[in-house]
């Protein structure tokens, strides 16, 4: 089958997570440009993934069927206008990575009507184990929506929401997610510490028990809560460190983080697509 000539434009983080996860799937690097004005990344990726790369954004669009934006948010408008008449009239499949800014808003600045997809990756994409939540606009057929798929899926686990406010609850779920580990593993890096476990033990311990966590998770068919019960003994030490836990109004303080970042999700994406 023949493969969509793909376009990025960036060469960021994301842009090479992807690059690399389509190629280790068995795309061609032949059908993969990049545009990107430093130099140095497009050496990078040149020499790791054997892809087109070029530093002019116009030079990189002929004849692909699918255009990935995958630069910062507060530069975006300026990418999509410079390259809005070749947009109009190749009329690609445009996928945007880049974070907060609203398909209505973009497709304007592309010239209107365009197929677009907007997506809301994470961190740990660049590992090939992120999650993304894309929604598609009216103009998105079911094959592009089956391709941005199979392109962000390169990445990690792909869902799909129908209403694209729910794409700032995603941010503030997954997007913004990864740090929420991250803080929770440090704090029970230090809490073990202070229990007397050297640094390095401590350390190695919380990493393992969190990745043996979500694998559990992730295998089984029961939800957390049922896992969480299975380990959970009546009288032992667990449940008297998650007693502290919902004393200290846990499950709340998460509700109260999360809108938190949700509604700073949809002040930034009023300010990155005001006129």
């Amino acid at each position: 089958m023949t493969q969509q000539r793909l376009a990025f434009i960036g060469a960021g983080n994301m842009a090479r997570s992807l690059v690399g996860g389509l190629i280790a799937d068995g795309w061609d690097p032949a059908v993969i440009g990049v545009s990107e004005p430093d130099s140095h990344q497009l050496g990078a990726l040149t020499s790791h993934f054997r892809v087109s790369t070029v530093t002019d954004n116009g030079a990189i669009l002929a004849g692909r069927d699918v255009v990935v934006l995958a630069v910062k948010p507060q530069i975006l408008r300026e990418v999509a206008s410079s390259i809005a008449d070749q947009i109009q009239q190749s009329c690609p499949l445009v996928i945007s990575i880049a974070a907060g800014v609203r398909s209505s808003d973009l497709e304007r600045w592309l010239g209107g009507n365009c197929a677009v997809v907007r997506c809301m990756p994470n961190t740990p994409a660049l590992v090939q184990t992120g999650a993304t939540a894309l929604f598609a606009t009216r103009k998105v057929s079911n094959e592009q929506k089956d391709l941005a798929e199979s392109i962000l899926r390169a990445a990690g686990l792909t869902v799909w929401v129908d209403d694209e406010e729910l794409l700032d609850a995603v941010t503030a779920l997954s997007g913004s997610g990864p740090a929420y580990f991250f803080l929770v593993m440090e704090a029970l890096e230090e809490a073990g510490i202070t229990l007397g476990l050297g640094r390095q033990t401590s350390r190695l311990l919380t990493l393992q028990t969190a990745l043996g966590a979500a694998k559990m998770a992730l295998e089984s068919n029961d939800d957390t809560a049922a896992l969480r019960q299975r380990v959970t003994s009546p009288g032992g030490t667990t449940e008297r460190a998650l007693e502290v836990f919902e004393d200290g109004k846990l499950r709340a303080l998460f509700v109260e983080a999360l809108t938190a970042a949700r509604d700073r999700s949809r002040e930034l994406a009023d300010q990155l697509g005001g006129e």
